[in-house]
C-alpha cells in the first residue's frame, strides 16, 4: 500500500468555504495535497491543463459563478480523459424542501457523481463528513484496482 497523498480539487466560490475546507483537510489524519479553484470556468480551465496528473477526487460546489457544478459536471463526463475522476459535489441544502433535494441528488448521481455533501455549518460535522467521503471514495478506487491509500 503506498502513502502517496490524496490529490484533492476543490472548486467553489467562497472563500470562507474554501478556508474551512482546507482547515478540515489538515486536521484529518489522511495525507492530502490541496488545490482551490474558484469557479466552474477556472475548473474546466485547470482539468485541461492538468489532465496528465488529474486529481484524485474532486470537490464540487453545485452552485458557482460563471459555470455552475452542475455544467462542470456534464462536461466532466463527457470528456473521455476525464470521464473516470471521483466527483463529489458539494453544496448548502436547497431551501425549496428535502423532496427537491432529493431528487437534484438522484439526478447528479445519474450523471456521474459519487457522493453528494450538504455543506454542514458545524466545524467538527465537516470534517466527518470530508472524512467519510475520501474514505468512501478511495475504498471505491482500491476495488477497481487502481493504486491504494492510506486511509
Amino acid at each position: 500500500m503506498s502513502s502517496k497523498p490524496l490529490n484533492i480539487l476543490f472548486a467553489d466560490d467562497d472563500a470562507d468555504d474554501r478556508f474551512f475546507f482546507d482547515k478540515a483537510l489538515k486536521e484529518l489524519p489522511i495525507p492530502t495535497h490541496f488545490t482551490t479553484v474558484n469557479d466552474g470556468v477556472q475548473l474546466m480551465n485547470y482539468l485541461s491543463e492538468n489532465s496528465e496528473n488529474l486529481p484524485d477526487v474532486l470537490f464540487l460546489d453545485l452552485s458557482m459563478p460563471n459555470k455552475n457544478g452542475l455544467e462542470c459536471l456534464v462536461e466532466i463526463r463527457q470528456n473521455e480523459k476525464l470521464k473516470d475522476l471521483t466527483v463529489i459535489m458539494f453544496s448548502t441544502s436547497y431551501p425549496r424542501d428535502i423532496k427537491y433535494e432529493n431528487v437534484m441528488i438522484n439526478m447528479l448521481g445519474e450523471i456521474g457523481a459519487q457522493d453528494y455533501i450538504r455543506k454542514p455549518a458545524d466545524f467538527e460535522q465537516l470534517k466527518s463528513v470530508i472524512h467519510q467521503a475520501l474514505i468512501k471514495a478511495m475504498a471505491k478506487t482500491s476495488l477497481n484496482g487502481e493504486e491504494s491509500y492510506v486511509l
